[in-house]
């Protein structure tokens, strides 16, 4: 089927859309999630598939992936590869779970190591990271919360949903399914994050580091980088700087122009810096204080209107902006015990 998901919330339908010759993109479903779908695009040749992203691991994301590609004359066996634009688990953990049961190789930006290793690490709690982070932008009662809600939690009998790759990708070309793909390193929204540029054909694999209708969540990982809003803009810059491309996303529609996705990208963190310094002029001193001050989503929400997880977000990257407003000079940070405070320059 040829892609008509220009519209809000089409993306999401089911199916194998074909994006380009020789690529579709398979929406999967998520878990309990508001982004709804992540797009897997399948890479096709006669020496078989090559699959970017793999979709969360879980029942409904393999039947509808089996589906799509039985669709195409093709099943799980005829998957060569996967290239995975980062480790978050809507897109890494179907690969690991298919590699166990099919040997099929699996690839990941070397920058996910450390992330990778926490999240393999049997005794540690969800999100046990991103609570001590929590702590030091100043919400410390949000923290509370994560850490009881991951006390209940248990791991999956059959072990973890996390291995590491076969192999770890660094910038460099890549052969896919008689493409040339360039592997461009994006940290941002996670240290490791890759990008994968199809020159030939003006096709960039995104993932998550530009979508075309929301902001890439920044600041939310464990292991942060001493300035990851930063990292997002100068990767932004980087990727801004190539030829332009078409944009396969990760999470929403495909567009015509991976430039014109990055400028309102950066306008955005733009604008929300200058709120952010306002807000510590105005009397806030942590992230936690300042994320109150803002307003969230196209619905212009308070940070008590939105549900837990998505003010863990909202926290997350209020202190990225903070930390560069710190690094530009704009704000002044200072310790105080645990918490992490700042004032007007």
């Amino acid at each position: 089927m040829s892609d008509q998901s220009s519209g809000r919330g089409e993306w999401t339908r089911s199916g194998a859309f074909e994006v380009a010759p020789g690529v579709h993109r398979v929406p999967l479903p998520l878990p309990n999630d508001g982004l709804r779908a992540v797009n897997v695009y399948v890479l096709s040749s006669d020496d078989g598939l090559v699959l970017i992203d793999a979709g969360w691991s879980i029942p409904e994301a393999r039947e509808l992936l089996v589906t799509s590609l039985d669709s195409l004359g093709h099943g799980l066996r005829d998957i060569r590869r996967f290239l995975v634009t980062h480790m978050h688990r809507d897109h890494y953990t179907q690969a690991v779970a298919i590699r166990r049961e099919l040997g099929t190789a699996v690839a990941l930006g070397t920058g996910e190591r450390e992330s990778l290793e926490i999240a393999m690490n049997p005794e540690r709690m969800p999100l046990q990271q991103q609570a001590q982070d929590l702590r030091a932008m100043g919400a410390g009662d949000l923290a509370d919360f994560v850490e009881k809600q991951s006390a209940g939690h248990k791991r999956p009998a059959h072990g973890s949903d996390w291995e590491f790759p076969d192999e770890w990708l660094t910038e460099s070309d890549v052969d896919a399914a008689g493409r040339t793909l360039s592997v461009v390193p994006t940290p941002g929204h996670t240290r490791g994050h890759v990008v994968f540029h199809d020159l030939g054909n003006s096709l960039l694999f995104a993932g998550d580091h530009v979508l075309p209708t929301i902001t890439p969540s920044i600041g939310f990982e464990p292991v942060l980088s001493p300035n990851p809003l930063g990292d997002f803009l100068g990767s932004l810059a980087l990727v801004r700087a190539r030829p332009d491309a078409r944009l396969l996303p990760a999470h929403g529609p495909v567009t015509d122009s991976v430039h014109a996705r990055i400028d309102e990208l950066t306008a955005h963190h733009g604008n929300r810096l200058d709120e952010t310094e306002r807000a510590i002029a105005t009397g806030s001193t942590t992230a936690y204080d300042a994320a109150r001050q803002l307003r969230w989503t196209r619905r212009l929400r308070t940070l008590d209107e939105l549900d837990p997880f998505n003010q863990m977000l909202a926290i997350a990257e209020t202190g990225a902006h903070l930390q560069l407003l710190a690094a530009q000079g704009r704000v002044t940070a200072t310790g105080d015990g645990n918490v992490r405070r700042y004032s007007k320059s």
